[in-house]
């Protein structure tokens, strides 16, 4: 999939290890330096472990990206950036603590599917901890294979676990 010039793409951001407030700030220079111009930015949001249990909660928040990067590109990116910072990927695709998550969560009104990328995020509708800080940036946002906007999901969302401001902001 080759598309031209910029593309608005929205990425959440994530960590439980460590210092999480440096990790996302590293995780945006990064990105900066690297990936495109950030046209916005949400609040940081605190919260429990999705899928696992972990000691530690979240600190998760997203952005809006603007890029000249393809999507396969931009995904290779992220993955240099997460081991740079110091993730180590578990080989059985289990859900873990970690220094820094990056995912791309909507690429545009684009449908993407490659190795190792699916734009939309598969469980973008299912997860208040990324559609809470997505709805502060883009709640107009469509979902482009449900049509559902950012707000409408977040209504609709099953999800009950805690998700609050965290007490520290950038």
């Amino acid at each position: 999939m080759k598309l031209s010039g910029n593309s608005q793409v929205i990425i959440g951001l994530g960590s439980n290890m460590g210092d999480r407030f440096a990790s996302l700030s590293r995780a945006l220079t990064l990105l900066r330096e690297e990936a495109g111009v950030i046209l916005a930015a949400s609040s940081v949001w605190e919260t429990e472990p999705w899928g696992f249990e972990a000691d530690e909660h979240f600190l998760n928040m997203v952005v809006v990206l603007q890029t000249k990067k393809q999507p396969g590109q931009l995904m290779q990116l992220f993955r240099s950036f997460e081991g740079r910072m110091g993730r180590k990927r578990n080989q059985g695709g289990r859900y873990e603590s970690r220094i820094i998550d990056i995912d791309i969560l909507l690429w545009e009104n684009r449908v993407i599917s490659l190795p190792g990328l699916e734009v939309p995020h598969p469980k973008l509708a299912d997860r208040r901890f990324v559609l809470e800080p997505l709805n502060e940036v883009a709640p107009e946002a469509v979902h482009p294979i449900t049509g559902l906007t950012v707000m409408e999901m977040l209504a609709l969302c099953d999800d009950r676990s805690d998700v609050r401001l965290a007490e520290k902001q950038f």
